[in-house]
C-alpha cells in the first residue's frame, strides 16, 4: 500500500468502517464457526476415548500380545508343498472373483452413470431416481452383501463375485456420473451445431472424453477388490480368505503368515501392473491433449 493511499484510508476510517463493517469485525467473531466445529470434534474425540475405554495400558498390553503372535508366525511357511499349491489355487480364485466382480459392476454401472449425470440424463426424475438407487446400493458394505449372497446362492466364489459386483455398482455409477458432468461441453456443442442427435452427443461428444477416466477407475477398483475378495472369503464367499479363516481357527500361525505374505505380494504385483496400465491409458491421452 502506498503512503498516499494509506493516509487517505486513515482519514476516511470511519466511513470505511461504516461501509465495510464485516472487514473490521474481531478475528474471533469471524472464526467462531471454525472454532465451534473444532471444539465439537475435540469433544467427540474425548467422548470416543472414554466410551471405548481406550487406555495407554491397554495399548501396551495389546502390543505385547501382538509381539507374541508375530513370534508364532515366523518363519512364514506352509505345512507341505500340497498345502502351498492349494493356497496358490485359492489365491488365483480370489483374483478371478475380484476381476469378474469389478467388470460386471462396471458394465452395469455404465448406463446408470449417464442416467445420473445432469448433462446426459433423460430428465430430472430419472436422474433423481438413478442417483438414489446408486446411493442405496453404495450404502451397504461389501461384507454385508457377501453375507446376503452367501445365504441366497450358497457358499462359494459365485457369492463373492455377486457381492463385489453389487457393492461396486453404486460406487462406479457415482464416479462415472461425476466424470460425465465434468466433461468439456465444447465437443458436444459442436455435434449439436452440426445437427447431431442426443445419441450422437453421448457417443461422439462425451464417451471419448470420459472413457479413459472410467478405465482408470476400473483398474483402481480391481486392485482394491483383490483385498476385499480376501475379506469376504472369510464369511464363505470363496477364495484365499476361506483358507485364511481356517488357519486362524486352528492356530496355524505360520500358515497364516504365509497366506498374508502371498496376499501382500499379489497386491504389490497388481498395484504395479494397474499403475502402468492407468498411465498408459490416461497419461498418453493427457500428452495428446
Amino acid at each position: 500500500m502506498s503512503e498516499g493511499l494509506r493516509q487517505s484510508a486513515l482519514t476516511d476510517l470511519d466511513g470505511l468502517r461504516a461501509r465495510h463493517p464485516q472487514m473490521f469485525e474481531a478475528p474471533l467473531k469471524n472464526g467462531a464457526p471454525t472454532i465451534g466445529v473444532a471444539l465439537l470434534l475435540v469433544a467427540l474425540f474425548i467422548l470416543g476415548v472414554v466410551r471405548l475405554e481406550v487406555t495407554p495400558l491397554q495399548i501396551l498390553n495389546g502390543l505385547g500380545q501382538l509381539g507374541t503372535f508375530v513370534q508364532f508366525m515366523l518363519p512364514p511357511m506352509a505345512k507341505s508343498w500340497a498345502q502351498a499349491w492349494l493356497f496358490l489355487q485359492a489365491l488365483a480364485e480370489t483374483v478371478a472373483i475380484a476381476l469378474l466382480g469389478t467388470l460386471l459392476a462396471a458394465t452395469f454401472a455404465f448406463p446408470f452413470g449417464f442416467l445420473s449425470a445432469r448433462n446426459a440424463t433423460i430428465n430430472r426424475v430419472v436422474q433423481f431416481i438413478s442417483r438414489r438407487f446408486l446411493d442405496s446400493i453404495r450404502g451397504v458394505d461389501t461384507l454385508i452383501w457377501a453375507l446376503i449372497w452367501v445365504n441366497v446362492v450358497g457358499l462359494g466364489p459365485f457369492a463373492g463375485v455377486l457381492a463385489i459386483m453389487t457393492a461396486d455398482v453404486g460406487s462406479f455409477g457415482k464416479i462415472f456420473s461425476e466424470a460425465i458432468e465434468a466433461a468439456d461441453r465444447k465437443p458436444v456443442e459442436g455435434i449439436v451445431a452440426s445437427g447431431g442427435s442426443r445419441l450422437h452427443e453421448i457417443r461422439f461428444g462425451l464417451i471419448p472424453q470420459v472413457l479413459p477416466v472410467m478405465l482408470g477407475q476400473i483398474l483402481y477398483f480391481f486392485e482394491s477388490n483383490t483385498r476385499s475378495a480376501t475379506i469376504i472369503g472369510i464369511v464363505g464367499a470363496g477364495g484365499i480368505g476361506l483358507h485364511l479363516s481356517e488357519q486362524i481357527r486352528t492356530l496355524e500361525w505360520q500358515s497364516v503368515s504365509f497366506i498374508v505374505l502371498m496376499i501382500l505380494v499379489l497386491v504389490a504385483i497388481i498395484d504395479f501392473l494397474s499403475g502402468q496400465l492407468r498411465f498408459a491409458i490416461i497419461g498418453n491421452r493427457s500428452t495428446a491433449v
